[in-house]
């Protein structure tokens, strides 16, 4: 890193998921000099998420293109947020450096992950995350002849059931927790939201089930088989190579924190608090897409494009979008509604089941402590390479507890990028004392 370059630019996005791709398209047109940082090797997040034979929707392709054409908008792919530096500057790391840049506006797009829940078997070779699964597949993993289980809660298990099938996976099983009428009222209701109600007709699939959630997993050395609850009908157990278990989404709301941004509860998970400008609590500071609330790509799109006018003082462009985005809060609700997790999902993990994966700390040991901090005291729960973000979210459904805020740094760093800023900061001291 170099010992005195920091950059500086008058938008920085973090983030190139549909929210993020869309709030630099609006800000664009004001000539502001505008930097989009992402983790990912490409731009789109999971939904648009590229990899070998994979082909994007016409959307998410229009603004790619339309990203690349901008010369005042600079995409930074592969990088990673490691902790904030001051008021308004960020530390980044990619795989050479790291290095700091400055803002005039910052639009924080980050996302959501998903909510994995512990239970007998979860840590078997072959279980992941339903979410997982269509990354794993998009970046090339062979699931061609696979018997593959989908379980858990929402619309991604039959986005990921589709994405399996169309690499050649055998889906013999996609088990939705929520009931039957449950789900056909989120059905019904999607007479509101036409283009849902198609999307959802070309993703359905004859292995569906409702009412039926995941017990344990079953294997010697990989999972071979998941043994799932049918409701009031008792268990079935289903021969499987794969088994791929999300139970919904959790907004990533840690660097929005870091920063001193105000997060509220939405739909039962902690989400960034925003104005009807998409502002945070902090100035300056703007969040759009799922870390404001899970609510979808449409949604994210439109907050996207309300947070980048907002941010470049066209408030008559965003605010012209509100009632769109009122179209979309509703379908978000509608969808949390009836797809809230049933009670018994909270008691899946057995006393010996690990629960934090990166200390090896088991239900057992967490089921007597008090809250967040004193199972982190006793027994290291979140304290690995993830800091919690599995394992916090898990124990917030299980227990009620609440995580601490986030400390630096939110992303595993290299020693040398450290040393670096040190050195950095330090002959900057010096040169002020020389003065």
């Amino acid at each position: 890193m170099s010992g005195s370059a920091i950059e500086h630019c008058d938008v920085l996005i973090i983030g190139a998921g549909p929210a993020g791709l869309a709030a630099a398209l609006a800000a664009a047109p004001s000539g502001a000099h505008i930097v989009i940082v992402d983790d990912n090797p490409a731009p789109g997040g999971q939904i648009w998420r590229d990899g070998p034979g994979v082909e994007l929707p016409i959307a998410a392709m229009q603004r790619r293109n339309a990203i690349a054409r901008c010369a005042n908008i600079r995409l930074v792919s592969g990088t990673r947020v490691i902790a904030a530096t001051a008021p308004s500057e960020l530390l980044l790391e990619d795989a050479e450096r790291g290095w700091r840049i400055g803002w005039k506006k910052l639009i924080l797009c980050t996302g959501a992950r998903e909510l994995l829940l512990p239970f007998p078997g979860w840590t078997l070779p072959g279980v992941t995350g339903a979410g997982a699964l269509q990354a794993l597949v998009k970046s090339g993993l062979p699931v061609a002849g696979e018997r593959i289980v989908i379980a858990g809660s929402g619309p991604l298990l039959l986005a990921a059931a589709a994405t399996a099938r169309k690499a050649g996976a055998h889906v013999v099983r996609i088990a939705e927790q929520a009931g039957f009428q449950a789900v056909a009222g989120f059905a019904a209701a999607l007479a509101r939201w036409p283009g849902k109600a198609v999307q959802s007709l070309g993703l359905f699939d004859a292995s569906y089930r409702t009412g039926r959630h995941v017990l344990s997993a079953q294997g010697d050395g990989h999972v071979e088989a998941v043994r799932l609850r049918r409701g009031t009908q008792g268990e079935e157990v289903i021969a499987c190579d794969r088994l791929a278990c999300g139970f919904g989404l959790v907004p990533n709301t840690e660097l929005g924190q870091h920063l001193g941004c105000a997060v509220e509860m939405r739909h039962g998970a902690p989400a960034l608090t925003v104005d009807a400008m998409q502002a945070t609590s902090r100035a300056d500071i703007y969040a759009a897409g799922e870390n404001t609330g899970v609510g979808g790509s449409d949604r994210a799109l439109v907050q996207g494009a309300m947070a980048g006018h907002a941010a470049v003082g066209a408030i008559a462009l965003a605010e012209a979008r509100r009632g769109e985005l009122a179209r979309w809060d509703a379908f978000a609700a509608t969808l949390h509604q009836r797809f809230a997790l049933a009670e018994p999902l909270r008691r899946l993990a057995a006393p010996d089941t690990l629960v934090c994966r990166c200390e090896d700390v088991r239900h057992a040991e967490l089921a007597p402590r008090n809250d967040w901090t004193d199972a982190k005291l006793h027994t290291r729960c979140g304290m690995g390479a993830c800091q919690g973000r599995v394992c916090g979210a898990a124990t917030r459904f299980m227990f009620g507890w609440a995580p601490t805020a986030p400390r630096p740094p939110l992303s595993p760093v290299r020693v040398a990028t450290l040393a670096a800023l040190h050195s950095q900061d330090h002959s900057a001291e010096e040169t002020t004392h020389a003065a």
